[in-house]
């Protein structure tokens, strides 16, 4: 049974020390311990709110408050403007693929870069300034990505991706070449002039062999000067490409055998020269982009654009070159009875070139060697024929799908306003040739 609690008496020597401090009430701090207190802050001086409220109301207006005022912008105006710092500095639309070219940190689509360079570019396309590398930039893809999300009406249409992943790889880096040495200066004389030595008519000259009839120097023996009024010197033509004069018989000297133009194999490297038939390269056919900026492809199928783009759509995933199929088409050429016969007699070879050709055996002679610019016209003109005897062989492993044959042919109109939207496509495929039919959409 528990007890009840009893006081305990606190010892005086524990108990509060409650005497008065001169100078002071009883139970009042003394001013030392005031001197130990921080002063509270004057914000929270006896005033209150009201106080501190009066002096806020009391005090002139800041006159730049309304100018440092952040201004409203539309969201359509950001778009707008954004839009605008994000252009490609080549084809003038919004970025695709972005890069950036070092280092003067212009930026391009990837694939308007890529175009750049494989068309001969050595430098920056906007500055002309010698670059090193192009890499592609994470920020300003962010930045397109987060323009599309507010606005996708601004996105590139398909068809524009498409052909833009064909020529540029995401995510790939590349490098602008150097610039080339510069092609030499052209040696043909103006009228009134003299023909001026080739590089083998000097004696002891750097390439081992020397012209049987020289050409004199007009300078050191003008009284032996060849008139250019005479036309090309004995033993001498022009080079198809450089235009400087050259020995005819050289061991460095070729002659193209379709356009029967000679070329010195001295002035610009794999240029100045007629290869083998089957080794050629087309001037300005290096890859599928080229098709795609070649008018000339889209006459070898009369206009008919569909066609082409389907073809164009064919070659990509094929691996397919304009190389290789000029390799294929000259297969196909001397596999006929005539071989190329047909092709000069339709005078595809005639003024390829700004110099004087020489002579033509006739149109049933050998074909062996052929220039660059030759090539280009072979390529064109059995790129169609081409195409169909590809396309048969693609309906069989399906790469294609095959359609029937449009009986109206090349005269179908629906197919040629396939992009009208009040005119539906042909579904059947137009005629090519009058033996075979080429697809449309």
């Amino acid at each position: 049974m528990s007890r009840p609690l009893r006081p305990i008496d606190c010892p005086p020597n524990l108990q509060a020390d409650t005497r008065s401090v001169p100078g002071s009430s009883l139970g009042e701090p003394s001013e030392a311990l005031n001197s130990l207190k921080r002063r509270a802050s004057s914000t929270f001086d006896a005033r209150g709110d009201s106080a501190r409220k009066r002096l806020k109301e009391d005090a002139p207006p800041d006159e730049g408050a309304d100018a440092q005022a952040p201004a409203l912008i539309s969201g359509k105006q950001l778009a707008d403007d954004l839009e605008q710092e994000l252009l490609c500095g080549c084809c003038s639309a919004l970025l695709y693929r972005p890069v950036i070219v070092y280092p003067c940190q212009h930026y391009f689509c990837g694939s308007c870069c890529m175009l750049w360079v494989r068309n001969g570019g050595t430098n920056c396309p906007a500055c002309r300034s010698i670059s090193t590398s192009v890499s592609p930039s994470r920020v300003l893809q962010v930045m397109v990505d987060v323009l599309l999300r507010a606005d996708p009406s601004r996105a590139r249409t398909d068809r524009e991706k498409q052909q833009a992943d064909e020529i540029y790889r995401p995510g790939q880096t590349f490098r602008i070449p150097t610039p080339r040495e510069a092609s030499p200066e052209t040696a043909i004389p103006q009228s009134g002039e003299f023909a001026r030595p080739c590089p083998h008519c000097v004696p002891g000259n750097r390439y081992g062999w020397q012209c049987a009839s020289p050409v004199a120097d007009p300078t050191a023996d003008p009284d032996h000067a060849w008139p250019v009024e005479e036309g090309s010197p004995p033993g001498h033509a022009y080079c198809g490409n450089c235009e400087n004069i050259l020995a005819v018989e050289a061991p460095t000297t070729t002659k193209c055998d379709m356009c029967q133009v000679y070329f010195c194999g001295i002035g610009v490297q794999h240029r100045c020269l007629a290869s083998t038939v089957h080794n050629a390269q087309p001037h300005g056919m290096t890859n599928i982009s080229d098709f795609i900026q070649s008018p000339e492809v889209y006459e070898c199928f009369d206009g008919n654009a569909i066609e082409v783009e389907m073809m164009l759509d064919y070659l990509g995933p094929q691996n397919i070159t304009p190389r290789s199929i000029y390799y294929e088409v000259v297969q196909h050429i001397q596999a006929q009875p005539r071989k190329f016969a047909p092709l000069v007699e339709l005078d595809l070879f005639v003024d390829v070139h700004g110099v004087q050709p020489g002579p033509d055996p006739g149109p049933d002679a050998p074909r062996q060697r052929i220039c660059r610019m030759c090539a280009t016209e072979v390529l064109l003109y059995g790129l169609k024929d081409w195409w169909i005897r590809e396309r048969r062989k693609a309906y069989l492993d399906g790469s294609l799908p095959d359609r029937p044959d449009c009986p109206e042919g090349p005269a179908c109109r629906r197919q040629r306003e396939h992009c009208e939207p009040s005119s539906p496509p042909c579904a059947r495929n137009p005629v090519l040739t009058p033996a075979f039919h080429a697809s449309a959409l």
